[in-house]
């Protein structure tokens, strides 16, 4: 290996330590809870990153609805979040939309001031072959980094509600279950994805819900818990 490896990949190292000491700390395990509070079970489990500083966090719809088609009964949720400094909290649900896979947490405590929120960067200037890091919670595994490139763009992705998100960007950063809402950042430490899906049996071929669909998707979720969209319907009589 020469000289010029050795610069290039000391490079590529540090720029991926970097970004993950700037972010990582608002990065949390995200889990859907049941129950009172001695008898409480922990149900699913994900990733979500702060995207303010006052508490909101991004995640996955299919995170905090822990797989269920049908959003839980406001009564019965309950979710926990921790980061990677030991810290835990409890959230609430603001809210979230199947058709994007796009949910939104609210953690209520003065001491979240005090972690840092991720940038929420730009998809639409993405280019095949730059970096990308992910970091989440796979299979339990709370709190752990991968890189690899942004593999293609302009991938469609059908959600749990039948409906394609578009935009959807591929990644070989390895991804697995326990990933979901996680972000997936650029080298700058920006997000510029949230991370969403793999194919099983698949090898590097992961996927992630552009940060652009999230930015026109977040403030209707914080504003009506919901997205309201336009439809035509058909009517007819015999």
């Amino acid at each position: 290996m020469g000289a010029t490896d050795q610069f290039l990949l000391d490079a590529y190292s540090n720029t991926v330590s970097e970004v993950v000491d700037r972010v990582g700390a608002g990065v949390a395990a995200v889990h859907l809870v049941r129950g009172r509070e001695r008898e409480a079970k922990r149900e699913g489990g994900g990733s979500g990153f702060l995207f303010t500083p006052d508490g909101y966090l991004l995640t996955n719809s299919h995170v905090v609805r822990a797989g269920q088609k049908q959003r839980p009964a406001a009564s019965a949720m309950a979710y926990r979040v921790s980061f990677s400094d030991g810290q835990q909290f409890a959230a609430r649900w603001v809210g979230d939309d199947p058709d994007t896979d796009l949910a939104v947490l609210r953690i209520d405590s003065p001491a979240v001031g005090s972690l840092p929120a991720t940038t929420l960067g730009t998809s639409a200037g993405l280019k095949r072959g730059e970096i990308a890091i992910a970091i989440g919670n796979p299979l339990g595994f709370e709190h752990t980094v991968t890189a690899g490139i942004v593999s293609a763009l302009g991938r469609s992705m059908r959600a749990s509600t039948g409906r394609l998100i578009p935009d959807v960007i591929q990644t070989d950063a390895a991804l697995n279950p326990g990933n979901s809402g996680g972000p997936l950042l650029n080298s700058r430490g920006e997000a510029i994805g949230v991370n969403t899906a793999i194919i099983p049996g698949a090898q590097a071929i992961c996927f992630a819900v552009a940060i652009d669909i999230a930015a026109w998707v977040i403030p209707q979720l914080m504003q009506h818990g919901r997205v309201r969209r336009g439809y035509l319907g058909v009517g007819g009589s015999a």
